[in-house]
This record gives structure tokens, sequence and C-alpha cells, in this order.
């Protein structure tokens, strides 16, 4: 019996149109497993709904089209129900989609849904809010904001908002209470990772494992320009939990008290209540074809 796959498509995800793409899709996918069907978004959070949609449809596998804020919307209408994500990665970062190890090409990518396994992973929740890959709070969380309003996508623009907004972000105090433990940090980057990266290679957390029931705390301090940048490449060749300036903290939940209100899940901004954030992993929550 063929399983049926709804594939849901971000048309301006990344940096190209995307109109093609069902014909792409049925040119590669294996029509004698799966039944498959099209959806276009129309604006944001509409991913979500047509996931729920779908779940309810008796779907046995849907696919996000897009990148991070595409699969974060699909995963989001999928936690916790018997349906699979898969993910045709056409963003401009693929954070999520280079952590599982999934090819960025889109014939191989639909060749791994044709022939992949199923992994069952975790997720967390920051509040009421659930992520897949990582949240943040702090200079990622101010990035997240700025990007978000840029009309322009892509590295170049992310790169150039880091390097604007890092000449006057300062370190915020965060008090961490974990367990019995209270901790009081100036800190500069404050993220939480599933998974390990936050796109473009950028490994947040490189030891971070989706399916080890944990996630982990990552704290930074600013330093002087030339040791950030020493830090920066250690960000790249997934080494910065070994960096003197960084703290890995693995939990299964956490509560953060913060400076300010800016937060952001997989990269989508959102503001706190009260400057609080709750976060702990939902395990074994989302089934993932990789």
């Amino acid at each position: 019996m063929k399983k049926r796959i709804c594939f849901i498509i971000n048309p301006i995800s990344g940096i190209s149109k995307k109109n093609n793409l069902p014909e792409i899709i049925l040119a590669n996918l294996n029509l004698n497993k799966f039944d498959a069907s099209f959806q276009f978004t129309e604006y944001k959070g509409h991913a979500i709904k047509i996931a729920i949609e779908a779940v309810k449809g008796k779907a046995d596998i849907i696919c996000a089209v897009g990148g991070d804020g595409s699969v974060h919307e699909v995963a989001k209408g999928l936690i916790n129900s018997s349906c699979c994500l898969a993910i045709i990665p056409c963003g401009s970062g693929n954070g999520f989609a280079r952590h599982l190890g999934l090819p960025l090409k889109i014939e191989k990518a639909i060749e791994r849904i044709n022939n992949g396994k199923e992994l069952i992973a975790d997720t967390g929740m920051l509040n009421v809010h659930h992520f897949i890959n990582v949240c943040g709070f702090g200079f990622d969380a101010q990035i997240a904001h700025q990007f978000d309003k840029n009309p322009k996508r892509g590295f170049k623009t992310y790169a150039r908002l880091v390097l604007k907004e890092f000449k006057n972000f300062k370190a915020q105090t965060v008090i961490i209470k974990n367990g019995n433990e209270i901790i009081e940090k100036n800190i500069f980057l404050t993220s939480v990772a599933n998974a390990s990266q936050f796109g473009n290679g950028f490994k947040i957390s490189p030891q971070s494992d989706i399916s080890d029931g944990k996630l982990e705390l990552l704290l930074f301090r600013k330093t002087a320009l030339r040791k950030m940048f020493m830090d920066l490449i250690k960000f790249f060749n997934g080494r910065i939990h070994q960096s003197k300036h960084s703290i890995l903290i693995p939990f299964e939940e956490i509560e953060l008290h913060l400076e300010n209100n800016i937060a952001h899940v997989d990269g989508e901004p959102l503001m706190l209540e009260n400057n609080i954030a709750r976060i702990r992993v939902i395990p074994k929550s989302l089934k993932i074809i990789t």
C-alpha cells in the first residue's frame, strides 16, 4: 500500500522561486511507494495549519520544502503525532537539515525520502512555544528579530547584521535555575540547542544529539575582538565547546531570568512574558525521515 505524502512548499524561502518544484519532485519521487499532494504556503504560520489538516487527513509523511522557518512550522503541526516529517532544504541557512546530514540538492533530498530511515527525535518547549532546533536570548535573539524585519534573505544579509549588531550589543545578566542550583552570569550569547547548529555550518552546540532526551544551554562571554575572531572559527569547525569563553550545560528542564524580553525559537522572533524563559525537553516526540 502506498504512503500518502504531502509536500508543503514555501514559495519565497531562500533566494529563489519554487513554482516548478512539484514537477521536479514528481520526476524524482518513487511513485510506486508514494501518493503525493502539494500545498503552497501563502503567509507566515500557514504551514502549521496545513500540517495539522494533513495529519487529520491521515497523511503518513509531511515534507517541509523551504528553510528553517518552514521546517519549524511544519514540525509544530506534527509533534506527538504518528505522522513523519521529511525535509527538502531550500532555505538560506538550513541548520536543522545540515544537522541531520540531509542533502542540500533537491534531487538528492528526494532520493533520501525514497530510501530514508525513520528517526524519533526530541523537541523542546520555551514557555508555550515549540522548537526543534535551537532557541535563544541575548545576541542571537537580537539578530533573529532584525533578520525577520529585513526583506533580504541569505547568508550575506545575516552576516552584515551580525557585524552591525556586534559593535553595539551589550552582555546581559542571566540568572539560571537548574534544579537546586542557581547561577548568575553576565553573558553575551545565551542559546539552547536540541540540534547542533544555527545554519550555514555555524555550530552552536557541536555535540548535541536530538535523540538523547536532553537539551544543551550554551553561555558565551563577549571578549576582545581578536579573541572573538578565534572563537568564531571554533563555531564553524565544531570546537566552540572547547573555548574557555563558553559554558555548556546539559539539562532536561531549566529556568532563565533575563534582562530583556527578546527571544527566538528556530529563528522565529518572540517576546517573553516577565523576561522569564522556562525550557524543557519533550523526549521522543517527532518522527523524522533521515
